[in-house]
């Protein structure tokens, strides 16, 4: 059996009370291919140190055998765990997928029990697999476990890409060899979390072809790699992707049906090629009506400029510097309702504070769209804090353990998303806001982990924001979870932004928007320039370099203009008009890493049909004075570009250009050439940015 995409085909060997196994994942077959060959070409002979019956894990893993792995179920009856031997018992093709179906004779005679996966492939060439349990009977069975995806993985494929973090320090990029101690990482904070564990890429680094995987969940995971590098089964290693439920288990007393999210992975034969296969992705079918979308707006937020100290004079006085500077969309953060004045108290009591608008919002947005911005709000809806209206009238509606301590973090508690009064609480309140206001725009923050841990958690949220969204159709969304605690596929199935990391420091931005890049486009990717100091780490940098980093995504403010010099403002008011000339391009043009000789220099570009702009960025200061030339991407070899490097340049760097003079009238340069010798730009000196636009000449 097969499943073919525009450039991808999976090849599966089907055994009727047996297994199922991918014996061929790789680039798209000739549609004569003889399958039974092929997986005659992939069979191996018996080992010594092997079962006389060698055992195959294949597509449901299970411990028996001589098998020795995860299994991708477990089940527990009356308490006690099944010794589980799930069959095949029949395939189907339904509209393109693929839907295998298994019962265990031994333990459900009658067939009453069923496990179902289904593979598909998406026009965008994006593999989903996704596995049910389907209950008839009257036994009480909790299910522990059940892998969205088990993935025999292709033995091409020898080394591994993860990522791990924390808060403010996400997304750090790992390379390893998957033999022989394998991967294994679980969240178990209610959200994916800042590591990025559930992100993955597999690499064959004798062609440098890539695999990469995600489960698309916004609760916990549990992902794992296992090498059979004893040779038990056939030597391959196997993958698993499975959500975690908040309590462990899905007991199916009352639901006699549980599906698991779709595990989502595609093939390419580069990461350049891996990331623009996830943004079309994105773009043409996870992202709501992408299509609609207009221009990523500008934004200013409050929070770095004012914190808590907020009143109605400074607030319009800091959306007078922001419109000043370009901005469209001013947004207000924490502090705006109920009693909160610090972040003890109050979230919850979602009603505007009379003390600080004794006329409601009304007279500053009106004066924000006076200026020719739209308004945002910052909101944590799925929080509580113990001194508030709302814990006070409904105790029990956190998640807590009767009888025991409620621990806070942050001096909050989490509300139990799973109760329907609670989602209705929350609607009721975002609804009243989004209706009495002209809000464009929620920052939708979660910044608590989830302790204690409960079912129904993840899907609750999923259940109050879709409903939302289907009541305020034109409201965007971000998803802001202290920073990238919780990005995933599922969760821009309902927003149309991410909050990458609540580290605005450009030298650390760079690294961490790359990692994320590799996956999301930059339309969703939230970037700002940040103050100066930062509030994080401390460093000082120049206008210019954050202001450069910024435009690589979707730029915001998040710092005081009216703290700034006039010099800072005229530089990121130039900046901020070169975004508006380049986000067309940025938001739907193919993104390329960009690779430098020196490890300090982070470069990108972005091309979209006839143009193209990159960014390189110098880090530290260079070993040697002359940097090597910055070599392009994804141009067309025979075709003439005209090269600029659009102003403000950078003060220092600027002076060692070769012949300024013709950089500013431009230079007509084949693709060839950029691509095989490239620029010779000053990137000597640390935190140096250079922009590059580029214009394909007519021929």
């Amino acid at each position: 059996m097969r499943l073919d995409g525009e450039a991808i085909t999976l090849v599966f060997a089907l055994e009727h009370g047996g297994t199922a196994d991918l014996v061929y994942c790789g680039a798209r077959l000739p549609m004569g291919e003889d399958l039974a060959a092929l997986a005659a070409a992939s069979a191996r002979g018996r080992h010594e140190s092997q079962p006389d019956a060698p055992p195959r894990p294949g597509l449901l893993p299970e411990r028996k055998n001589g098998w020795s792995g995860t299994p991708a179920i477990l089940l527990r009856d009356e308490g006690q765990l099944l010794d589980t031997d799930f069959r095949l018992a029949r395939w189907k093709l339904d509209e393109g997928a693929l839907v295998l179906t298994w019962h265990d004779p031994g333990h459900d005679p009658a067939h009453e029990l069923e496990v179902e996966q289904c593979w598909w492939i998406s026009d965008a060439g994006m593999v989903h697999a996704h596995a049910a349990m389907v209950h008839y009977t009257r036994r009480r069975l909790v299910l522990e476990r059940l892998s969205a995806l088990a993935l025999p993985v292709p033995a091409r494929f020898t080394h591994m890409i993860g990522f791990s973090g924390r808060w403010a320090s996400e997304m750090h990029e790992t390379r390893r060899p998957l033999a022989p101690d394998g991967f294994a990482r679980q969240s178990g904070a209610g959200k994916p979390g800042f590591g990025g564990g559930n992100w993955l890429i597999l690499e064959d680094p004798a062609s440098g072809e890539v695999l990469g995987l995600h489960l698309a969940w916004s609760g916990d995971y549990d992902t794992r790699i296992e090498y059979d590098s004893q040779g038990t089964a056939d030597g391959r290693a196997v993958l698993q992707m499975a959500a975690v439920t908040g309590d462990g288990e899905i007991n199916f007393s009352g639901y006699p049906h549980h599906q698991t999210p779709s595990a989502q992975f595609t093939l390419a034969p580069n990461r350049n090629a891996l990331a623009q296969a996830f943004h079309r992705h994105l773009r043409a079918e996870v992202l709501p009506k992408r299509a609609t979308w207009g221009p990523r707006k500008v934004h200013l937020n409050s929070w770095e400029a004012l914190g808590f100290g907020l009143s109605e004079p400074k607030l319009i006085a800091l959306a007078d510097s922001a419109a000043e500077l370009g901005v469209e969309r001013f947004v207000l953060d924490d502090g705006w309702f109920g009693g909160r004045r610090n972040d003890r108290s109050s979230l919850g009591d979602w009603q505007v504070s009379p003390d600080i608008f004794p006329n409601g919002l009304g007279p500053l947005i009106a004066h924000v769209h006076a200026l020719g911005m739209d308004f945002g709000l910052w909101v944590e809806p799925e929080m509580v804090s113990p001194d508030s209206d709302l814990y006070r009238a409904h105790p029990d509606w956190c998640l807590h353990h009767e009888g025991r301590e409620r621990p806070t973090m942050r001096g909050q508690l989490a509300l139990d998303m799973a109760r329907a009064e609670v989602r209705d609480y929350l609607f009721a309140r975002l609804d009243a806001l989004l209706r009495e206001n002209p809000i464009a725009y929620l920052k939708w923050d979660h910044n608590r982990d989830l302790f204690p841990s409960a079912s129904g958690q993840t899907q609750g949220f999923y259940d109050l924001v879709d409903r939302l969204r289907s009541a305020h159709p034109h409201v965007e969304i971000e998803s802001c979870a202290s920073g990238g605690g919780r990005i995933d596929l599922r969760i821009l199935g309902y927003v149309q932004r991410v909050w990458p990391s609540d580290n605005n420091d450009h030298l650390e931005r760079m690294r961490i928007m790359r990692a994320w890049s590799q996956f999301l486009p930059l339309e969703v990717l939230g970037n700002h320039v940040g103050p100066s100091p930062n509030p994080i780490t401390g460093r000082q940098t120049a206008m210019d370099f954050r202001a450069k980093v910024a435009l690589f995504g979707h730029m915001g403010i998040e710092a005081d203009p009216g703290a700034m010099s006039e010099v800072e403002r005229q530089v990121l008011a130039a900046h901020i008009a070169l975004y508006k000339t380049w986000r067309g391009v940025l938001h739907t043009g193919d993104r390329f890493a960009l690779d430098h000789p020196d490890a300090g220099v982070f470069a990108q570009m972005v091309v979209r049909d006839d143009t193209a702009l990159a960014v390189a960025a110098q880090t530290g200061f260079s070993p040697v004075f002359d940097a090597a030339p910055l070599r392009l991407k994804g141009l067309e070899p025979q075709a003439l570009y005209r090269v600029t490097l659009p102003r403000p340049w950078p003060g220092k760097a600027a002076l060692y250009l070769g012949d300024w003079q013709a950089w500013e009238a431009g230079l007509t340069l084949s693709g060839a050439a950029l691509m095989q010798h490239g620029l010779a730009l000053p990137l000597t000196h640390p935190e140096t940015a250079w922009l590059v636009a580029l214009e394909r000449l007519p021929q």
